[in-house]
């Protein structure tokens, strides 16, 4: 029942994701900055933060099952750098500033570079 919940969740994250890139981009056609997935992933992000302060604070109590399809699918499907800034975030609140600062420069960097390399071998 898990991975349905987390399958529903991250399709309707993905059609909200892309509904919203494409409304985005309507309102600045021809802007060369990647406008929709910025917003995307500033509205993830504070989506993710309300909801985990709100069960972390106790004003609202949810299932498990309720948590995985909202947190991992749907916020999940919208975009998964709600998931990183959530982490981020909890390593700074624990005071690991160090594997904050890690896991940012490694991701965004290691991503980067992964990136470029998959895009080198495919484009020959």
């Amino acid at each position: 029942m898990t991975w349905l919940l987390i399958g529903i969740g991250g399709g309707l994250g993905a059609m909200a994701r892309h509904a919203l890139n494409g409304a985005v981009h309507r309102l600045a056609p021809g802007s060369i900055f990647p406008t929709g997935i910025f917003v995307v992933n500033v509205l993830g992000s504070a989506a993710i933060g309300l909801l985990a302060g709100l069960l972390a604070g106790a004003r609202i109590d949810l299932r498990p099952d309720t948590r995985t399809f909202l947190i991992v699918g749907v916020l999940g499907g919208f975009t998964t750098f709600s998931s990183f800034s959530l982490d981020t975030f909890t390593l700074l609140r624990s005071g690991h500033l160090g594997l904050a600062l890690w896991n940012i420069a490694g991701q965004v960097g290691l991503s980067l570079v992964a990136l470029a390399v998959g895009f080198r071998i495919g484009h020959g």
